[in-house]
């Protein structure tokens, strides 16, 4: 059994992408002022380092009195007056501490250090005192776990506050789709003729809604079609079934052997009748599932059409006609099916010709990989209305139906259906007289 498929929300996708984007940007820009915060601080604390190493310099060599211990440390209590978080140590190079000051340390203290020695002055036997300045970070530290905190409660509470209004937003956003959903779910096979009314939606789903309406257009079309095309086929069906029907009734109460071997000829007729009519729909399924052209080189179309003529020749020389070919075309085709898209034509073109008239087969080469065949013979123009419907099946021009006998109306169907098995399409004309029926299609 086929898995239940899992539709996920657009609405649920589009708020949590909303809301990890805005996680993301506002965890950007609080990393960003926490780092530039922490440069500041760090930068800070060197250069004021940095000052205090310039000061203590001075102090240590500005005169002889500094060699003494407490002259010297004198001084540096006198310079480490309100400086409560500093550190110093000075010392000998052999180890002697000549000054130290350390303020009361804890767990948490944090120490930025700098170490540097200072020449004395009175004389170059004088040793190098080796000094040690220490600066007391903890506020500074602490100052920058509270940005840290507060930045990133900040950052999770305005993501949140911005995925509930993103998602109330998207639910906003989306509203239009859901009114569409409801048009469409008001769609039936009886009210194929609505349209969706895009007048008040967005402007990316126009494209969608006019799609959507003319693919309402095309099954309105089809389905009318298939209306119109139950009931030819019910009409063809009827009539040759009502003959069959009738002549086995009067065959019964006629029991003669001369009545009915004429009952069934008649019978047989109606049958080859109801078997071309079957095989004709059969070959329009099969065009309309797809099936293409079985092409093979041709050199010569005019060849091909010589050919159907001779099959023609006594029809139309019963209908008072003469025929003959203009023009020639080379490519590859599908033979069997232009034989018989060239015979429906010129069966056509029999019926409607003028007496004593010419029936004209004509090939043209449109452009490189496209050929023009059609069929022209002089009679009634037919209406411009009309010459859109000639390949529709069952369509008759003629409502009298006076050919209804030996035409059941799928023959120009079937040259619609040869033609777009060829890649191309039926065409049709009729001015000053003249009507011209044919196909045009590729070459290749």
């Amino acid at each position: 059994m086929k898995a239940l498929i899992h539709h996920r929300s657009l609405r649920q996708r589009l708020s949590w992408w909303l809301a990890l984007q805005s996680f993301a940007g506002l965890g950007l820009v609080c990393l960003a002022v926490y780092l530039v915060t922490e440069f500041n601080f760090r930068d800070r604390q060197e250069e004021t380092l940095a000052q205090k190493e310039n000061v203590i310099r001075h102090l240590l060599v500005e005169g002889t009195e500094h060699r003494e211990s407490e002259a010297l440390a004198h001084k540096l209590d006198d310079f480490l007056v309100g400086h409560g978080d500093l550190s110093l140590e000075v010392s000998l190079a052999d180890g002697t501490v000549l000054y130290a000051h350390t303020r009361n340390q804890n767990a948490q203290t944090v120490w930025r250090q700098r170490k540097f020695e200072v020449a004395q002055v009175a004389g170059p036997a004088s040793p190098a005192l080796h000094v040690q300045l220490s600066l007391d970070i903890q506020t500074d530290n602490q100052l920058l776990h509270r940005l840290a905190l507060t930045l990133l409660v900040a950052a999770i509470g305005g993501a949140i506050v911005v995925s509930l209004g993103g998602f109330s937003l998207v639910k906003l956003g989306l509203a239009p789709v859901r009114r569409l959903a409801g048009q469409t779910r008001a769609l039936s096979a009886d009210s194929l003729h609505q349209r969706l009314d895009g007048d008040e939606q967005p402007l990316e789903l126009v494209p969608l809604i006019d799609q959507f309406n003319a693919l309402l257009a095309r099954i309105e079309k089809a389905y009318s079609q298939m209306a119109g095309f139950n009931a030819d086929v019910a009409h063809e069906l009827c009539t040759p079934l009502a003959t069959l029907i009738a002549n086995n009734e009067l065959a019964l109460r006629r029991p003669e052997q001369a009545d009915m071997r004429e009952v069934l000829a008649s019978n047989l007729e109606e049958l080859h009748r109801l078997t071309g009519i079957v095989n004709d729909m059969l070959f329009l399924s099969q065009a309309d599932r797809g099936v293409g052209a079985r092409r093979v080189p041709v050199s010569s179309l005019a060849s091909v059409a010589v050919d159907v003529l001779d099959y023609h020749e006594a029809a139309l020389a019963e209908a008072g006609l003469t025929a003959k070919v203009v023009g020639d075309a080379h490519g590859a085709f599908d033979v069997p099916l232009l034989r018989r898209a060239l015979s429906n034509l010129l069966g056509n073109a029999t019926r409607y010709a003028r007496n004593g008239s010419i029936v004209q087969v004509n090939f043209r080469t449109v452009d490189e990989d496209r050929v023009l065949i059609s069929v022209s013979n002089c009679g009634d123009s037919i209406d411009p209305e009309i010459l859109p419907h000639l390949f529709d099946r069952f369509f008759r021009a003629d409502p009298a139906r006076s050919h209804g006998q030996s035409n059941h109306g799928l023959g120009l169907a079937i040259v619609g259906a040869i033609a777009r098995m060829h890649q191309g399409k039926p065409v049709a004309w009729s001015e000053s007289g003249v009507t011209s029926v044919g196909l045009e299609i590729r070459a290749q």
